[in-house]
């Protein structure tokens, strides 16, 4: 059943929030809220603060100025265990799936309650799982579509059912909130829409708050009604697909003569 987000924290605020890499400027002043329960995806030309506005999110990263909020709590002034129960609470994507390829399915999709567990809890469920245990992730695999690769070897599978299984160990998490940092970039298009498409639907049935930086703004369109748009660090929009008028799209990814160079 989803979960109510009446007189909740938002998911997610940042208020000026300002984050370097060295002398480079990844993000200059961003101020924005995420609701419990949105759909968003940021989008935007390479280079524009996509990532590291994902990694603020799960508190891997912290800013150099502002105040970051996640889940009504300021990331900056957390002890190393509040810290930890606040990831746990975050499930992430990344673009390369963190996955480990020489183990099963089940055994990588249970190393999403690492932050969660203690040693001997996460020892016993990547070594002697409970019934209970693979009864959850055989029906994880079931919602994603592939429950017949249960005990199969990881790398065995292509790289869409990779993808789902990445989806399966979030969600074995039971998490508040999914980020997901470029998931689709490494399929064809149908297979793209088709995990995009997944991971709304799961957001909708659970009630959980869906963040995804995507390349491909047709995708973004089709499939989120909020779109956060990131050029240089900052935000350069923030409105429904609807709303958006091409000069703002083309405004978002034009390439200055300086950025040509940069790129070769």
């Amino acid at each position: 059943m989803p979960k109510t987000s009446h007189s909740l924290a938002p998911t997610f605020h940042f208020r000026k929030v300002e984050c370097r890499y060295g002398k480079l400027k990844a993000l200059t002043s961003v101020s924005l809220s995420v609701e419990r329960g949105e759909k968003v995806a940021i989008v935007g030309p390479s280079g524009g603060g996509k990532t590291t506005l994902l990694r603020l999110c799960n508190a891997t990263l912290q800013a150099h100025s502002g105040t970051v909020e996640i889940l009504g709590k300021c990331s900056e002034n957390l002890h190393p265990r509040q810290l930890r129960l606040i990831r746990s609470q975050i499930a992430t994507i990344p673009q390369d799936l963190g996955l480990v390829p020489n183990l099963r399915v089940w055994q990588n999709i249970v190393s999403g309650k690492i932050g969660k567990l203690n040693l001997l809890g996460n020892l016993r469920n990547l070594l002697a799982p409970s019934k209970n245990t693979i009864s959850k992730i055989h029906s994880l695999l079931e919602r994603v579509g592939i429950e017949d690769k249960l005990f199969a070897r990881t790398a065995e599978l292509s790289g869409g059912q990779q993808q789902r299984v990445a989806v399966a160990r979030a969600l074995f998490q039971e998490p508040e909130a999914i980020l997901a940092d470029e998931p689709v970039s490494s399929v064809d298009p149908a297979r793209a829409a088709s995990l995009v498409e997944l991971l709304n639907d799961i957001a909708n049935e659970r009630g959980l708050t869906l963040l995804m930086s995507l390349h491909n703004l047709e995708l973004a369109r089709n499939h989120f009604p909020r779109l956060i748009g990131l050029r240089g660090g900052q935000v350069h929009l923030d409105q429904c697909p609807q709303q958006i008028d091409p000069g703002s799209l083309e405004a978002l990814y034009r390439l200055d003569a300086d950025e040509i160079l940069e790129d070769g």
